[in-house]
């Protein structure tokens, strides 16, 4: 018995020793599989795999020594690729990240109204015309907020933020004036700005 147990404990003890980082096992070569090239900051290498080990690098730098020449110029086309997107993303990532800061206006849900434009069933055809009467309706007004959702069972197409029926009532008429006969007003939660 005792034999069992310290067997299997050096059989987990080897099967750690051996084990690769998330990155590692991903950029893995296998015949018959293409090629992963992964191009990260040092940060999130450190985040995803923990911190590296010193045998780390050696074992991965003896790997790219041994991958033959052709295999190289394939895979130089799919790592541009990767660059490429990588950049983009980090250039949304950094646009994204510095509109909170021009933008200070901060909203408030409250009870309100909004002109409901159309309302469809659940098809895929519902939701184009949800989201076709929607982009009509901010050609003609683009000062006002559109929302195309699904509300289960339906796709639905609301227009503005309106405090007062009146202002709603407005609004109806004009949407009704652009040939939405059905359009009507809904009462419930609107984003009001502060």
């Amino acid at each position: 018995m005792r034999k069992a147990i310290i067997i299997s404990l050096l059989s987990c003890f080897a099967a750690t020793a051996g084990a690769q980082t998330f990155i590692d096992r991903l950029q893995k070569k296998t015949a018959g599989q293409g090629v992963v090239t992964v191009t990260q900051d040092e940060a999130v290498s450190n985040l995803v795999n923990g911190p590296r080990t010193a045998t780390a690098p050696s074992r991965s730098t003896s790997g790219s020594k041994s991958m033959p020449m052709a295999r190289k110029t394939e895979s130089m086309p799919a790592t541009g690729k990767v660059n490429t997107e990588t950049t983009a993303s980090r250039n949304t990532v950094a646009t994204e990240s510095e509109a909170p800061r021009t933008t200070t206006s901060r909203t408030r849900k409250v009870t309100g109204y909004r002109v409901q434009a159309f309302a469809g069933g659940n098809t895929r055809q519902d939701r184009q015309n949800a989201e076709k009467t929607g982009n009509r309706i901010k050609s003609a007004f683009p000062d006002e907020s559109i929302y195309v959702h699904f509300y289960s069972p339906r796709w639905i197409c609301r227009v503005g933020n309106y405090k007062t029926y009146e202002e709603a009532h407005r609004m109806l008429e004009a949407i009704q004036g652009l040939g939405y006969k059905q359009a009507s007003i809904v009462k419930g939660k609107i984003s009001v700005q502060y």
